[in-house]
């Protein structure tokens, strides 16, 4: 009879007899594992969450990496103080990374979609709200409502695909301040409102505008927010006694913008409006411990805020909206 010699590879005899037999070979000689192919890209990533009876899905519809993050943000700060707290929070001085979440509530009875995305201009790294949805368990044609929050072009982009309404079901919703704002310029004035003409317009007849307090759905009502931009709104979900904001783009870094509400933020058109924002939303928000949704926070974009000093100390959920 023919002995059979088995050699072990050191890698084999270190992860002990399962690993021995896997990496044995037979007549002394060693198997050799082909490289794994790289995969490419993941599917879009979806959050889901629990307000009361409420379903909550935080859709990710891509991000951008930027250089230069003193050119939007803590644009009033001098470089050593802007360059202490990023070491502080283990953060690089040269480039950033923003991420844009819109957010889908099922009631139950209607499903109500937050802002839009960048659309399908900006694919492939943005623009990735459709693949999202599919991948949440839905179809663009299942959304009843869709909020926009402001009309900057990261939330109106995803409006329209393929030249027609992206949502061809819907009814839509905004505030009556902001659409004035911007539909009153002239269409050619700068990229908010040459979107506005394409995208928001042509809904027009299909659109309910709020005022502060004003209803979207039961359970769902606007809070004004100015400063961002001059009708910038955002959103309480309360359904069974639980509470989660929408804050949109109040805050748009989870550390510049909330440890640091008074540093400024080039998007922000009101500068000095947008910093008594942050103030007053997220001290509510933390004297409440209500949790929100941040557009631009790191996804899942989902997160508590707690008074520290002058601002706010981030702290991202983890299993609370699921027990």
């Amino acid at each position: 009879m023919t002995e059979i010699k088995v050699q072990l590879t050191r890698r084999a005899a270190l992860l002990g007899a399962g690993g021995a037999l896997a990496g044995a070979s037979l007549a002394g000689s060693t198997v050799v594992q082909a490289a794994a192919e790289k995969q490419g890209a993941v599917p879009t990533p979806v959050a889901r969450y629990s307000v009361g009876g409420f379903e909550v899905t935080t859709l990710h519809d891509g991000a951008v990496s930027l250089q230069e993050p003193q050119k939007t943000f803590a644009m009033n700060v001098g470089a050593d103080e802007f360059s202490a707290v990023n070491a502080e929070n283990f953060l690089p001085d040269d480039g950033f990374q923003i991420s844009f979440t819109p957010t889908l509530v099922n009631t139950g009875s209607e499903l109500v979609l937050f802002d839009t995305g960048n659309g399908e201009g900006a694919r492939p790294a943005r623009g990735n709200l459709r693949s999202a949805l599919e991948n949440a368990g839905y179809s663009a044609d299942q959304v009843d409502v869709v909020v926009l929050t402001h009309m900057h072009p990261d939330h109106i982009g995803g409006l329209m695909e393929g030249g027609g309404p992206a949502f061809p079901n819907a009814r839509y919703v905004t505030g009556q301040k902001e659409y004035d704002f911007w539909s009153g310029m002239d269409p050619e004035a700068n990229g908010v409102t040459k979107l506005l003409a394409t995208n928001v317009k042509p809904l027009a007849e299909k659109t309910t505008f709020l005022d502060d307090g004003g209803s979207v759905v039961s359970g769902i009502t606007a809070m004004a927010a100015n400063g961002h931009t001059p009708g910038h709104m955002i959103y309480m979900i309360e359904n069974d006694g639980k509470q989660l904001a929408l804050t949109a783009d109040t805050a748009n870094h989870y550390v510049w913008s909330l440890a640091h509400p008074e540093w400024e933020v080039r998007f922000d058109m009101d500068k000095e409006a947008a910093a008594a924002t942050r103030k007053s939303v997220f001290g509510m928000l933390a004297a409440d411990k209500v949790p929100f949704v941040g557009y631009h926070m790191p996804f899942p974009a989902v997160g508590y805020v707690e008074a520290s000093g002058s601002g706010f100390r981030y702290v991202p959920a983890s299993y609370q909206l699921n027990l």
